[in-house]
């Protein structure tokens, strides 16, 4: 059942899934990396600054030997003199220390970046299971490690022989030299010799580094049910969905309703089509559709209308055409222009034949 599911995680992880392996703590590390890099900022340190910090160290011992047996005695002397001696060989040793502990800082974060997380400091005792135990050791990820570790052990070997066996007179001269010399020339060897082996390991990490990235993708993957279980919960169900669309749309009709008594005139189809307009020649250069709709919505329009004194013109094509062709809140199409403008004229007309007692005008047939 297990090897079924893991058959079916085909998919790569999604963002939030991505997200969440962060907050657990699970990002891909390389140890290798981490161990190269470390050396190699040792290595560094010890070649820029490994005469001076030895020269440091050479004179703390030798102001410690320079005691007497009396100074050496003395709780009273020999106690700050130790404090003393601790404090200059700390001060010496800060630069590599400094430096070693910047790049332990610094190397997890060249792959998986800065991640702060106290998941995995929560007891897991299901690692205390030794079935368990022994499937981890020969599983593929154990078979891997193991080969890292062989293929690691034989590198560094081979490459810790051969520079001994390079530098093996070098070593035996130091005896011969000068004491400033000496320390100078011995921590040249040993920056040498952890350049060397940093690069070795590199050699390692160069191949490490993309199998963590491939094996924490690899476990991070979904199958395509999780995928769309996981968008459903994002997103939202249908239903919810649905359910909101409607009330914006409710929301939306109700606040276009609400602009139909500023309209100028209701073009209607005459029952299935309402569509009111407003012609404000200082905001516009042509008449604004400000509401429409159909069936219920043209009924509910024309309503309005007729209780806010807008007028009602019967023009089927022109009504049809106007609410296909505008949205609401847009200015109606060049198209349109000598249509609406008979509408309009008719109801200035209308207007002023209320005004002044006459008789209505005739109102216009619209194709």
């Amino acid at each position: 059942m297990a090897e079924h599911s893991a058959q079916e995680r085909t998919e790569s992880a999604t963002p939030k899934r991505l997200e969440e392996a962060r907050r657990e703590g699970r990002v891909p590390r390389s140890q290798e990396l981490t161990t190269s890099v470390v050396l190699l900022a040792a290595a560094s340190a010890l070649l820029l600054l490994g005469d001076g910090v030895g020269q440091s160290l050479a004179a703390v011992m030798r102001e410690g030997l320079e005691l007497t047996r009396t100074e050496a005695l003395d709780e009273s002397r020999l106690v700050p003199a130790l404090s003393a001696a601790l404090y200059h060989a700390g001060i010496a040793c800060l630069p590599v220390l400094g430096i070693v502990i910047l790049a332990v800082i610094a190397a997890p974060l060249t792959i998986g970046g800065w991640n702060v997380s106290g998941k995995p400091l929560v007891p897991d005792f299901k690692r205390l299971d030794p079935l368990a135990g022994f499937g981890r050791m020969f599983s593929l990820r154990g078979v891997v490690e193991l080969a890292k570790a062989l293929a690691k052990f034989a590198l560094v070997a081979t490459v810790a022989a051969l520079l001994l066996w390079r530098s093996a007179g070098e070593l035996l001269a130091l005896g011969g030299e000068a004491t400033g010399a000496a320390i100078g020339h011995a921590t040249q060897l040993v920056g040498t010799t952890l350049l060397a082996l940093a690069g070795a390991l590199l050699v390692i990490a160069a191949i490490d580094v993309p199998y963590q990235l491939w094996r924490h993708a690899s476990e991070l993957k979904m199958s395509r049910e999780e995928v769309r279980q996981e968008a459903k919960e994002s997103d939202g169900s249908p239903e919810v969905k649905g359910r909101i669309r409607q009330v914006q749309q409710a929301l939306a009709r109700g606040r276009m309703l609400q602009d139909v008594p500023t309209a100028d005139v209701i073009v209607t189809n005459p029952t299935h089509f309402a569509v009111a307009l407003r012609y404000d020649d200082k905001r516009a250069r042509a008449p604004v559709v400000v509401a429409k709709g159909t069936e219920l919505i043209a009924a509910r329009i024309r309503e309005i209308a007729g209780a806010h004194g807008v007028a009602i013109v019967e023009a089927p094509p022109l009504a049809r055409a106007l609410y296909r062709s505008v949205d609401v809140g847009r200015e109606i199409p060049a198209a349109l222009y000598a249509a609406v403008a008979q509408v309009l004229t008719y109801v200035y007309q209308l207007r002023a034949a209320r005004r002044s007692g006459t008789p209505p005008p005739t109102a216009p047939v619209i194709h």
